[in-house]
């Protein structure tokens, strides 16, 4: 598990510490306090040389222009990269540094611009100690610009470099290409990162066929009785019709007090919410679990329930969990949990963000249920 986490000129970040993590962590802060944005520094860290995770957030914030490729004579959209870095501007030699620690190993990721010729091989890596005077030889109109990020933790270091366009955007071909010729790296942990949008039935679908007729298939079923103690069994419809439909289709239900199959949407958003935080866990099995609002579409009485799900789960299977929210029936859910745990080796925290603090503030199990008895407020 991760202990700790720095953030350099990463967002909205210049300088940001969490420390005491623990096996549940829980953001808590005011509307534009950095919460998304840590989640996504772990996200983009555990990544360790997939590019997909830069793709996905910076799309879902709307940070991407368009621009025309007059050699393929068609308009293409670019990622505007500049949002990733502190102050929403870059320059030659602007970084960025995300840094955790893990018992005695650190995890690095170090994103930085950099130039090179034109005439190197742009989708080639490129080593830390590249000659600048050799750049520097070449006239302005054969030089280009280059997005660096490196992932470090003890192993071989991966390097992914993509050029830069002339309006400093990052092509989005450059992410799709790495899809089909990309691989895996060995040291990536597993990353689950749910956001209020992200729980498409096409999603669901590909989580539930990684656990099915899997042992953990078993906690999927006990996550959704928690708010159903009726529900038996849980099947996916594999027609194209509803496994690529954007309502809440592609699962049936059978109850135990019926023979008819129960469309899943048919059961409200609370199940469909449990299905994807159970579905999530389980496929983070060894990795990191991010939720972006976690409390979304749950009533707060089915809060403790989610929580002793999400933590039995997560001890279960050695998933670390960091999950956001607003809501107070959330973070005092978390709080009764924390009172009736016996092993507390791993921990329960709630992280809050105050802009203009560089370290989080740390409630431990103890200071949050003794904060929840005394109505002390910790958001």
């Amino acid at each position: 598990m991760l202990k700790n986490l720095t953030i350099n000129n990463f967002r909205c970040f210049k300088h940001f510490e969490l420390q005491q993590l623990g096996r549940v962590n829980l953001l808590v802060g005011k509307n534009n306090s950095g919460k998304t944005s840590i989640l996504e520094a772990i996200q983009l860290l555990c990544s360790k040389g997939n590019p997909e995770p830069l793709l996905d957030a910076m799309t879902n914030r709307g940070e991407y222009c368009w621009s025309d490729d007059i050699s393929r004579g068609r308009r293409e959209r670019e990622l505007d990269i500049c949002h990733l870095f502190h102050g929403h501007e870059i320059e030659l030699g602007s970084e960025f540094l995300i840094l955790a620690s893990n018992d005695n190993i650190e995890n690095k990721l170090f994103g930085s611009i950099g130039k090179q010729s034109i005439y190197s091989k742009a989708d080639s890596e490129i080593e830390s100690d590249e000659s600048t005077s050799v750049v520097e030889e070449f006239p302005d109109n054969l030089i280009e610009f280059v997005i660096k990020i490196t992932w470090t933790d003890g192993n071989k270091p991966e390097i992914w470099k993509r050029t830069l366009s002339a309006n400093g955007g990052l092509s989005e071909d450059y992410i799709r290409r790495w899809r089909v010729i990309g691989k895996p790296s060995k040291n990536a942990a597993k990353t689950q990162y749910i956001t209020s949008s992200s729980l498409t039935t096409t999603n669901m679908t590909e989580l539930f066929d990684q656990v099915v007729l899997t042992p953990e298939e078993t906690l999927v079923y006990q996550a959704l009785q928690t708010i159903e103690p009726k529900i038996e069994r849980l099947a996916s419809i594999t027609s194209e019709s509803h496994r690529y439909s954007e309502s809440r289709g592609g699962f049936v239900l059978r109850l135990a007090d019926s023979d008819q199959r129960v469309p899943i949407g048919s059961m409200g958003d609370g199940i469909w919410r449990m299905l994807g935080l159970a579905l999530s866990t389980v496929c983070a099995k060894g990795g990191v679990l991010l939720v972006d609002e976690i409390d979304t579409g749950l009533h707060f009485t089915a809060m403790e329930d989610m929580w002793k799900l999400i933590l039995e789960t997560a001890k279960k299977l050695n998933v670390q969990v960091f999950a956001t929210t607003h809501n107070s029936d959330c973070w005092t859910s978390l709080a009764s949990i924390a009172s009736q745990e016996q092993d507390t080796e791993d921990g329960i925290t709630i992280q809050r963000i105050e802009p203009g603090k560089e370290i989080g503030v740390v409630f431990t199990e103890r200071e949050m249920v003794i904060a929840a008895q005394r109505g002390i407020e910790v958001r």
